[in-house]
């Protein structure tokens, strides 16, 4: 019975991450702790989940060509060293803290978007020189207006040390933090909220790569529960995929800012009842 619910919240939690580059393992952790998997169990289990969501979202979106490889490939060489630090941290100390913690860093983030909610997205016009030396720029096909949107990405200077402390909470707490890299990709990076959520999505795999090889040396990633749960991760994300590509911008950062306030008061309350 249990193996039907891991799968069942699994496809949950894979379809969700894969709509809001979040990577679902925000979700799946209580879950799977309220069906009696021990929490540090949990938070393993969750981030090798985290890569199968990455792998089931990203390459269709990489397919689809609205990810930007380069900027994924960038930001990733900050998350991969956050992502190793954070693991080792996790293994030597507790919880409580971390939650209340995270849960507040989601809700300063619901708040930063919450009052620029009447602000569309914006080209950026000016690119700083690291940026630009980067590359870091790109065009996609948009399948709701029929145009082809064309942006900059800026102030990487900027994003690349962001990026590790995202990564540095995605070890912490087994989770993509999908949340915080399209809050960095979108407000201090100026991508459009498609870019963002697809390149998310493929960084936190290659993140939680890094944070699984810590878990798997301690020996907390047991195969039964990790089976099923990688599953229904990958048929949620392939589920996922199919609805974002036929939403707008609008519409997926008002599904992003809504996710991010119901976990950010979940996490705080977690936090609390620990």
């Amino acid at each position: 019975m249990h193996l039907m619910w891991y799968f069942l919240v699994s496809l949950l939690a894979g379809f969700v991450g894969a709509l809001s580059g979040m990577g679902g393992g925000i979700i799946l952790i209580p879950a799977l702790t309220f069906l009696g998997v021990d929490i540090k169990e949990a938070i393993a289990i969750s981030i090798v989940s985290v890569i199968a969501t990455s792998s089931g979202a990203a390459s269709a979106y990489v397919r689809n060509r609205i990810a930007n490889v380069k900027i994924g490939m960038f930001l990733e060489m900050f998350t991969i060293v956050g992502a190793l630090v954070g693991a080792a941290i996790t293994l030597v100390s507790g919880q409580r803290l971390l939650f209340i913690a995270f849960g507040a860093v989601l809700m300063v983030s619901w708040a930063a978007l919450f009052l620029q909610r009447h602000v569309g997205w914006q080209p950026v016009v000016h690119q700083d020189g690291l940026s630009h030396w980067l590359e870091l720029e790109g065009s996609y096909h948009d399948q709701v207006t029929g145009e082809v949107v064309a942006y900059r990405g800026r102030r990487a200077y900027l994003g690349g040390p962001l990026m590790f402390g995202a990564g540095m909470i995605a070890g912490l707490l087994g989770i993509g933090a999908g949340e915080l890299k399209v809050l960095i990709h979108d407000l201090v990076m100026g991508l459009p909220p498609k870019v963002s959520t697809t390149t998310s999505n493929l960084i936190i795999g290659v993140t939680a790569l890094a944070g699984t090889s810590v878990y798997l040396a301690a020996g907390l990633i047991n195969p039964g529960v990790a089976a099923p749960v990688i599953v229904g991760i990958v048929a949620g994300a392939f589920i996922g995929t199919r609805v974002l590509v036929r939403l707008s911008n609008e519409a997926i950062r008002r599904f992003f800012m809504f996710v991010l306030f119901v976990l950010g008061i979940q996490m705080i309350i977690r936090g609390f009842l620990s």
